[in-house]
């Protein structure tokens, strides 16, 4: 009840500004947390990382990593912060976060506005490390003569105070960026983001986050080169470009759109990338997860674990907790010991 009393507030302020308020209660000591959930059936093993269950926070909600602590007590099994460019960057102009309300969905054109690199690595320094791994979004500054340098550049800074590093390639705010999924620049790109993770003195499993935008063609060579580069696995999906189906006023707002709409779309992504790489790379299902079902049916996709972001606009904060409570329920229900065990099992119908 309180939750929702929150929530009804926060929606009455302009979306940027409710964003801002909410990680200020977190920040605070506000919003009760229910800590680590787990359990034997959620206990998942993503790349080499322990996670205490497969439920992650995506990136964007913590753009600068300032509520890294409440955020691994929310019931998240790992938490996803930035995305980070080497140089502070304002972003776009304001407006650029859109409600779409009758689509359970909304719209952003944020550009990778951070505080740069140093410091969010500075916060990242300090935070006391537990049971939930916490990772990082890497980004490109928009004004770079090299976007793909950038990567690099900010894994050096950051990687040693982060358990795990996502290539941010996808983000449709940022001209030119999705440029690199292709062949050539992508496994130049990614060449480059391997090499300085080698020099880490602990190395970091590197992801690959792609667009849901993709053709059969594209997707294939994407999943060929995450194969070849060596990467640790693949989160798919980004935000979509599409409007079809939106009902919403909005709907016509520029930028990437997110929530219960790109659930099908991003599914079946995932599903083609779960053939493409024969189970030699984990995938991480992100795109309209609302509830335990949701999440549940991209680890039958072939998920190892998922994430999710938008569906707190309307949920709040305490959807985590009941995500991985329900999705050990579902899993107990279909005999699963594991979420591993369940990885792929319902991949067919999604082809």
């Amino acid at each position: 009840m309180i939750e929702a009393l929150g929530l009804a507030v926060l929606h009455r302020f302009d979306p940027e500004r409710a964003h801002g308020l909410s990680l200020r209660a977190l920040s605070a000591g506000l919003v009760p947390l229910p800590g680590v959930i787990t359990s034997p059936r959620l206990a998942t093993n993503l790349a080499g990382l322990e996670l205490p269950n497969p439920v992650g926070l995506a990136a964007g909600f913590d753009k600068n990593a300032t509520v890294v602590g409440p955020l691994t007590r929310a019931g998240f099994g790992f938490v996803e912060v930035g995305a980070a460019t080497p140089r502070p960057q304002p972003g776009n102009p304001q407006p650029r976060l859109f409600r779409l309300t009758e689509d359970r969905a909304a719209i952003n054109r944020f550009g990778f506005n951070n505080e740069g690199a140093e410091a969010i690595a500075a916060r990242l320094a300090v935070r006391k490390r537990g049971a939930v791994p916490v990772g990082l979004n890497l980004g490109a500054n928009k004004d770079s003569a090299d976007k793909a340098l950038d990567f690099a550049q900010v894994l050096a800074v950051c990687g040693p105070h982060v358990d795990f590093a996502t290539v941010n390639v996808s983000s449709p705010n940022t001209e030119k960026l999705r440029d690199l999924q292709g062949r050539a620049a992508l496994s130049a790109l990614l060449a480059g983001v391997m090499e300085t993770r080698a020099k880490l003195a602990r190395p970091v499993p590197i992801f690959l986050k792609i667009a849901p935008d993709l053709n059969a063609e594209e997707l294939a060579e994407i999943a060929e080169v995450a194969l070849i580069s060596g990467v640790s696995g693949i989160i798919a999906t980004n935000t979509t470009l599409s409007r079809e189906g939106l009902v919403s006023a909005g709907k016509s707002q520029m930028g990437g759109l997110s929530g219960a709409p790109l659930f099908e779309k991003s599914t079946q992504v995932l599903a083609q990338l779960s053939v493409l790489t024969e189970g030699k790379l984990p995938l991480v299902g992100v795109g309209g997860i609302s509830g335990a079902e949701e999440a549940y049916v991209k680890i039958l996709v072939g998920a190892s674990a998922v994430q999710f972001y938008t569906a707190m606009v309307y949920q709040g904060i305490s959807l985590a907790a009941k995500i991985a409570r329900g999705l050990d329920k579902l899993l107990e229900r279909d005999g699963y010991a594991s979420v591993a065990d369940a990885v792929g099992k319902g991949r067919a119908q999604w082809l």
